[in-house]
């Protein structure tokens, strides 16, 4: 408790709020919170939505639903029967997705789920060159304005793609001979990130975190290289346009299945005005 507290404490005193912090309560940043904008950077997720090709669709059954089959209980209700693989719609990657004997998504602890938010923008450079890939000097141009990446943050990486969502074709916008061409990640600028800057995590609005012309031909340097390194990722994040480049808070949630590999994630910021 008093760790998640001093977490709290910081957290608002970031947001701005200075005179008697070591006072409050927890029920003080919860109504200093409150009066916040929060925004869901999370995609509703069903069957057809875009995916890895390697991944089979979502299958979901209607097991019981309202007034139909009233048993013993005298009403009725409804339920679903979901069937789907882990990285499915906006989802967490953790470390053992790629690299074996690494974080499962149990292990993560949850004092890494509420976050600074860095939204690096490179959406107009995406716009004229949809196989762009957000670089080191991308980096440096977001810390000449706002300072050093925060140490422990969550940056993203706004390219505008998930406008293009739910369409699968757009989504993975693929020429005559297959090939794929969507933004990603370089190796350097992730590199500088978890080594220099020490960020927690990292998350984009692609499917991939390696550019499309790479993973058509099955190269995953990137997100092998976040993994494999114990750190996990957000993929097919949306609405990075509606939330500032700095100042912001990330939380990112997902469910606890034992030594699992992936989930649908619900991810949502704090903004600071």
């Amino acid at each position: 408790m008093k760790k998640a507290l001093g977490l709290l404490m910081a957290l608002v005193l970031a947001f701005g709020l200075s005179a008697g912090s070591k006072d409050m309560s927890l029920m003080d940043v919860y109504k200093f919170l409150k009066t916040k904008t929060f925004v869901d950077l999370t995609h509703s997720f069903y069957p057809g939505i875009p995916h890895w090709p390697g991944f089979p669709n979502e299958k979901r059954i209607t097991i019981y639903y309202y007034d139909e089959g009233v048993g013993s209980m005298g009403f009725g209700f409804f339920a679903n029967y979901y069937c789907h693989v882990g990285q499915w719609g906006t989802h967490v990657d953790p470390p053992n997705h790629f690299a074996k004997g690494k974080m499962s998504l149990d292990q993560i602890p949850v004092t890494q789920m509420i976050l600074p938010l860095v939204v690096i923008d490179v959406h107009e450079k995406v716009a004229k060159n949809p196989d762009y890939v957000l670089t080191v000097k991308d980096i440096k141009e977001w810390e000449a304005k706002y300072g050093p990446v925060p140490e422990g943050a969550f940056v993203a990486m706004r390219t505008d793609w998930s406008k293009r969502w739910p369409d699968p074709s757009k989504m993975a916008n693929r020429d005559r001979n297959g090939v794929a061409h969507y933004p990603g990640w370089s190796l350097e600028a992730l590199k500088y990130l978890y080594e220099v800057r020490k960020i927690t995590a990292s998350g984009h609005e692609t499917t991939d975190t390696d550019p499309g012309i790479k993973t058509t031909q099955d190269i995953y340097e990137c997100e092998n290289y976040i993994l494999s390194h114990n750190h996990w990722q957000i993929e097919l994040l949306t609405n990075l346009d509606k939330v500032p480049e700095y100042g912001a808070l990330v939380i990112v949630t997902w469910p606890k299945p034992k030594n699992g590999s992936g989930f649908p994630a619900r991810v949502f910021a704090i903004l600071p005005h």
